[in-house]
């Protein structure tokens, strides 16, 4: 490729079905309005082997996006051959138990080393980004967000956050601030069903955009997944398939000029917008830059299709989350290095 040639990217994230690529998903890796894969749990077995695997994605599709679900805790995709990350809340929690401004930044600074640690980890699996991190504050009641969110106070999980950024920063990823403008208010999981937040604006900007809006201020966020969950005072979709959230609050009050990528549009919390293609065609005229269609190939395979129909633009604005450091250095030697040891005693020190 000639130097300064601009890589196109379609608007369609799908994912694989094993450890391996096969026939079908040959000819879906090919697709023009293909422009990431998504590796699950079923798709990781050891480091060799998703190496290997996002190499066959490579050889195919170069360009392509290569992202998986690294958060740490119970959402931690790759296991095997690991370093084994706690929830984010335990990480909020050893700042706060920090008893002076001297240990509180030293905290941080082992919080940043722990995001640079995963971010290395992925990274060096060939794999693009890590969808993190969480940005929900936690209220206390969320089935699906709980010990997922770094802290109940805004403020505390905007510094914490930003720690864990700089650290995956520094390792070559960026960051995808999950789930605006915010999951945690709601019981509700959104992969079962549509959760409704019915808070006036204020009381959400008070409280769960902060840390949002602390990080876009910050210059740290340059991705963003919004919300399966309707908040009804405001607008009757969920903010996945919301011009007021992405381009009114997101785009024009936060001044967020990033890439959003929506959440699954398999889940619950999207059903209501209609079949898979209205649910991606939504999406993305409401302001996301990709949408996710995630277990179910056959959906996959219709929406992008129906983009193809459309002629839909490929217009990527995806090219800073296709990291040069991919790959680059072997996990081999990350985790012998001195850095990777230290971090790895930090962890176990916090069990």
């Amino acid at each position: 490729m000639s130097q300064g040639k601009q890589v196109m990217r379609g608007p369609v994230m799908a994912d694989l079905a094993g450890l391996e690529i096969n026939d079908a998903e040959t000819e879906l890796l090919k697709h023009p309005w293909l422009g990431g894969i998504i590796l699950f749990a079923r798709n990781i077995d050891s480091p060799s082997q998703v190496a290997a695997l996002t190499q066959s994605i490579r050889d195919l599709r170069p360009e392509l996006i290569i992202a998986v679900d690294q958060e740490g805790g119970r959402v931690q995709r790759m296991q095997q051959g690991f370093a084994t990350l706690p929830p984010m809340q335990r990480l909020g929690q050893h700042w706060l138990e920090s008893s002076t401004d001297a240990d509180r930044q030293q905290a941080l600074d082992a919080i940043a080393e722990v995001g640079w640690l995963m971010a290395s980890e992925v990274l060096a699996c060939g794999i693009d980004l890590s969808f993190a991190p969480v940005l929900d504050v936690d209220h206390s009641f969320s089935t699906i967000i709980g010990d997922r969110a770094f802290s109940d106070k805004p403020g505390q999980v905007a510094q914490v956050a930003a720690a864990f950024i700089r650290g995956m920063n520094n390792a070559g990823m960026q960051a995808v601030g999950k789930h605006f403008p915010g999951h945690g208010s709601v019981r509700e999981d959104s992969h079962l069903t549509t959760p409704v937040d019915d808070r006036e604006l204020d009381a959400i900007i008070a409280k769960d955009i902060q840390p949002f809006a602390q990080l876009i201020e910050q210059n740290l966020l340059h991705g963003i997944m919004p919300a399966h969950v309707v908040y009804s005072r405001l607008d009757e979709k969920p903010a996945v398939f919301s011009a007021y959230w992405l381009k009114t609050v997101l785009a024009q009050r936060l001044g967020f000029k990033g890439v959003v990528f929506s959440d699954d549009l398999s889940m619950a919390g999207a059903a209501s917008i209609g079949d898979f293609p209205q649910r991606a065609r939504v999406a993305l005229a409401a302001g996301c830059d990709m949408v996710l269609v995630c277990n179910n190939p056959e959906e996959a395979q219709c929406v992008l299709n129906a983009l193809e129909q459309d002629n839909y633009p490929i217009e990527d604005r995806l090219g800073l989350f296709r990291a040069q450091r991919a790959g680059q250095h072997s996990l081999q030697e990350i985790q012998s290095s001195e850095r990777y040891k230290a971090c790895t005693d930090f962890l176990k020190s916090l069990q």
